[in-house]
């Protein structure tokens, strides 16, 4: 499997912690980064799994982070006006695969949640969401099985997103053509997840979900979440 980790931004919630390093660098512990837990998690229960980190804000520090955890890297030199779509753009060869796991480099998650979930094939698309989570930054709303739609600005919503999308060979070629779209179009600030928002309305896409909500889980974007993250460590 490949697993893609965006980890290009800049982190502006969080400042001034994030003013000289990227919030993925933040320790959880004395020896572990946010984001060398998610790699070391990622190569426990998958060996042989790509890993694959898109990076941008201070660059060089997130190498120097990995240099020994095997993994490649892609630079999104237009990070500080680009969004994770222009990210994506830079790594799609990547997205030429059997089974594609996307993750924000910001989420810390339970072991078992990455050996269950993030780590496990799949033969249809699916985004993770979590139902108990209530104000969520981005959200969804579905209908049965699967994705309605997904935006920071809905007035009502099933759950919220937890930056995690899982896909199979034939839905990744749809979103590589879709990303090319939109790039073409200038739409470099937007999201990726924005591009499978397009392919539900335009295409008719069906987006699946999986919802997580008994999992522990966190994602850092202010220092209360810093807290929960290393509470999720601790267990």
């Amino acid at each position: 499997m490949t697993y893609i980790i965006l980890a290009a931004g800049k982190g502006t919630n969080l400042q001034p912690l994030t003013l000289k390093t990227p919030k993925s660098l933040y320790k959880l512990d004395r020896d572990t980064t946010i984001l060398q837990r998610m790699v070391r998690l990622i190569r426990k229960y998958d060996p042989k799994g790509e890993i694959v980190v898109i990076a941008g804000f201070m660059y060089e520090q997130v190498f120097r982070d990995l240099e020994n955890e095997n993994v490649k890297l892609v630079r999104n030199p237009f990070y500080a006006t680009t969004g994770s779509l222009a990210s994506m753009w830079f790594a799609k060869k990547y997205l030429e695969r059997d089974n594609l796991t996307i993750i924000n480099s910001d989420i810390v998650a339970e072991s078992k949640l990455v050996e269950d979930v993030f780590c496990k094939n799949t033969d249809v698309p699916y985004v993770l969401i979590d139902s108990s989570k209530t104000e969520g930054k981005y959200n969804v709303q579905v209908n049965d099985d699967r994705i309605c739609v997904m935006s920071k600005s809905l007035s009502s919503f099933y759950a919220q997103y937890v930056s995690v999308t899982k896909l199979d060979a034939v839905s990744a070629r749809f979103l590589i053509e879709e990303i090319d779209n939109m790039v073409n179009a200038e739409m470099y600030d937007q999201l990726f997840e924005d591009a499978l928002v397009q392919m539900i309305f335009e295409n008719d896409f069906d987006l699946y979900y999986k919802d997580i909500k008994d999992y522990s889980w966190a994602e850092v974007d202010n220092v209360d979440d810093l807290i929960r993250a290393k509470e999720v460590q601790k267990k």
